[in-house]
């Protein structure tokens, strides 16, 4: 790229993603009180959907205003139910009471991603996946939570496909880069069209 690319995130799946796919980045995790900012977008009645949007954006613009002549990469994942938005979990606890809600049901997974230029927003996408979660056990879900909580303590909905988690679906719809937590074939596109990488 001619221009350097910065990830605004500490996701090291993400930074893997664009790595593997040869772009050249340097991470500059953004840090925003994301808790407060959910909860003011939420009391204003954003939905899921603008949530995951709205952070991403928050992250870029962030890391942006530090590197006026960088494009900056911020990235957001959010997991709906029925209309409502699923927050990482805090502790073992809620973990579980969030894949006892989702046990049997389908929800979807929102991955935002915010391209920032020149101290604007240029690219925004967000790539949804319906996932249908298997009927679970509560002494399955137990079990799980306790096996990976190192892993998945600050995975939204308490669960990483690429783990153990897999074993929870009986179906998934969508781009699984989506699910990873980057609509990574969209980036690339767009990129590509603007030239900062060849093809």
């Amino acid at each position: 790229m001619a221009i350097p690319l910065i990830l605004a995130s500490a996701s090291e799946i993400r930074a893997q993603l664009l790595q593997n796919a040869g772009v050249d980045i340097d991470v500059q995790p953004a840090r925003i009180d994301e808790d407060t900012i959910r909860a003011s977008l939420e009391a204003e009645g954003a939905t899921p959907r603008d949530l995951a949007d709205a952070l991403s954006e928050f992250k870029a613009r962030k890391i942006a205003e530090k590197n006026p002549a960088c494009t900056v990469l911020g990235c957001d994942q959010v997991a709906e139910l029925g209309g409502v938005a699923l927050a990482k979990p805090r502790d073992r606890d809620e973990a579980k009471a969030q894949l006892a809600q989702m046990s049997g049901q389908t929800h979807r997974l929102l991955s935002a991603a915010v391209l920032y230029h020149d101290g604007k927003a240029v690219w925004r996408h967000v790539g949804v996946v319906r996932m249908r979660m298997r009927d679970l056990s509560p002494d399955y879900i137990d079990s799980y939570v306790t096996r990976n909580w190192d892993s998945i303590r600050h995975a939204v909905g308490a669960y990483k496909l690429e783990e153990e988690g897999v074993r929870l679906f009986a179906k998934v719809d969508g781009d699984y880069f989506n699910v990873l937590g980057l609509p990574l074939t969209e980036l690339l596109s767009y990129l590509i069209l603007r030239g900062d990488l060849d093809i």
